[in-house]
């Protein structure tokens, strides 16, 4: 529902937020509203967004939601930060580091909850992972990149690795420092490639296709916003993909994904903002991370596999809950 706004800088901000395509509701009488602002659209975040709503409907909470998307850009971001400000929502929720950022920044009295923020001390969010910082707290998705990389070597026998991320992000610098410690570890040489948006995606993949192995993907959501391209390149260069999130490749293309579930997340993130709302204060909840096997997926494509001749071990073939085959996905 649009609202006619009487100043010309919240003019301006109600045609950015109607360009990034936003939803929104005056709440009902008894209900409260809850404002969720993700950095982009695609299949992981859309899955956590989703997540959010279902948990606190099953909490038992009559709410509206306000559901916005920044599409990538950070000033978009903060505009979305000062509408949840001055709509005086119950919780304001960020998923992804820069709009978790861009909440925390605008708002000071009103709880903000941040969902899969990779480094969320990092980030500046919270100084501890034990706790939360004044109103903020939230869940990161932080993965086991070490393990990944060690897996990656072992399936398809990696000795040059590829990775693009990007610069601008404060998750992905900080997933950088942990892919560059994993590849030491491994004797692994990595070959980087910075980019800004998503329209950078394939001449970075292009231009380091040719010089490594194989690629790695962490959960950058710029470069899964274009994963389609890289998919694509990799591909025709008959080059594995390993990627730390399974939501955005269940078509096929890339040999291996490990990573936890996106719905899921969104369950977690949606059970803290009940908490908040049921009395719960955000400097008391520590940062939540998902460990729990049944929270994360494990995803082989055998028909990648078979095209770049590599046999995957029979541990991982048993591990594994999701197996693209013959062009079709099967989920256990």
């Amino acid at each position: 529902m649009k609202k006619m706004l009487t100043t010309v800088v919240l003019c301006c901000t109600a045609l950015a937020l109607a360009a990034a395509g936003g939803q929104g509701g005056r709440p009902a009488a008894g209900q409260i509203k809850i404002g969720i602002s993700k950095i982009m659209p695609h299949p992981a975040l859309d899955a956590c967004e989703q997540g959010i709503q279902d948990q606190i409907k099953a909490r038992g909470i009559d709410a509206v939601f306000d559901l916005q998307s920044a599409n990538g850009d950070p000033s978009t971001a903060t505009q979305i930060a000062n509408k949840f400000k001055n709509d005086k929502v119950a919780v304001a929720v960020g998923i992804a580091t820069p709009t978790a950022q861009a909440l925390a920044n605008a708002i000071k009295d009103i709880p903000v909850v941040f969902s899969t923020v990779t480094d969320p001390v990092g980030a500046g969010l919270v100084s501890s992972l034990d706790r939360g910082e004044g109103n903020v707290t939230g869940m990161s998705d932080a993965i086991p990149t070490a393990d990944h990389i060690a897996m990656f070597k072992e399936i398809a026998g990696i000795k040059t690795l590829g990775y693009i991320y990007t610069g601008s992000e404060a998750n992905s610098i900080s997933a950088l420092a942990l892919v560059e410690e994993a590849c030491k570890a491994q004797g692994i040489a990595l070959v980087t490639q910075s980019i800004n948006t998503s329209a950078d995606i394939r001449q970075a993949s292009e231009a380091i296709v040719n010089r490594v192995d194989g690629i790695y993907l962490t959960t950058d959501n710029t470069v899964f916003s274009a994963v389609a391209a890289i998919i694509q390149v990799f591909g025709n260069a008959k080059k594995p993909i390993f990627a730390g999130d399974v939501t955005g490749i269940r078509d096929g293309g890339c040999l291996i994904g490990s990573g936890f579930n996106y719905y899921k997340a969104g369950l977690a993130t949606g059970d803290m903002v009940a908490d908040i709302l049921q009395g719960k204060k955000p400097v008391d909840m520590p940062v939540k991370f998902l460990t729990e096997p049944s929270e994360s997926d494990l995803f082989i494509d055998l028909d990648n596999a078979k095209l770049l001749g590599i046999t995957i071990p029979q541990k991982y073939l048993s591990q594994a809950n999701m197996i693209f085959e013959n062009g079709k996905l099967t989920e256990k």
